[in-house]
């Protein structure tokens, strides 16, 4: 049974999605997370205990992408695979069998249309067991604030990569904290540091996907 477990983690570490995947090249051939996900759960093992697998495959990947082992198109891959996972639990969570951690409200700041870097955590959150409302990008404070009344308890995450839409992070965070203080709000993105979310008056600053699904396990 633990084998079945190991070979999940090891197919979302490496991006392996499902046998006719040529990537990654030396497991050509061989089953993917497809696969041993549905060949999991025909032999009865847990939905929590695969879920579980898939959270330790993206905590590898993702401490790789921190070393600058992995770059940007293997951590997709791996998102991918997991993907292919959560297709397998979605039943299970959508019947309750399987609990989510939380709920994650994220965007990209009103102004910036860029979307990557948001959608990569978006997928490394998912996989670690959060629900995640996307709210898409050029998201007003308005948006954030009207979701975050939609899903009460959730955290919230602001994305920019332009150093001129910080400005409207700023903005969005103090909007969302005169009004919503207890609100948890995590900022990210190519121009910000520890400093900036500290000035800004965030909960937390997260430089990469693993970053904020650490913090999100510590604040949830």
């Amino acid at each position: 049974m633990n084998s079945i477990i190991d070979h999940i983690s090891l197919c979302i570490e490496r991006g392996k999605v499902d046998i006719r995947s040529p990537y990654p090249p030396d497991l050509k051939g061989q089953p993917g997370a497809d696969e041993w996900a549905k060949d999991a759960l025909t032999q009865g093992l847990a939905p929590e205990d695969i879920l579980a697998a898939c959270n330790t495959g993206m905590e590898r990947v993702g401490a790789k992408f921190g070393r600058n082992e992995v770059f940007v198109p293997e951590l997709l891959m791996a998102a991918k695979a997991m993907n292919a996972v959560m297709a397998h639990l979605k039943p299970h969570f959508q019947a309750g069998t399987v609990k989510e951690k939380g709920t994650f409200v994220l965007g990209t700041v009103s102004g910036d249309l860029h979307d990557i870097g948001k959608n990569l955590v978006s997928m490394v959150v998912a996989g670690n067991g959060w629900k995640v409302v996307d709210l898409g990008v050029d998201v007003k404070p308005a948006k954030f604030l009207d979701a975050i009344r939609q899903n009460p308890g959730c955290i919230v995450g602001l994305s920019a990569l332009l150093t001129t839409t910080m400005a409207n992070m700023a903005k969005t965070v103090k909007e969302i904290k005169s009004q919503l203080p207890d609100v948890k709000v995590l900022v990210g993105g190519a121009p910000l540091n520890q400093k900036h979310a500290d000035d800004m008056g965030a909960d937390g600053y997260a430089p990469d996907p693993q970053g904020a699904v650490a913090f999100l396990n510590k604040a949830a």
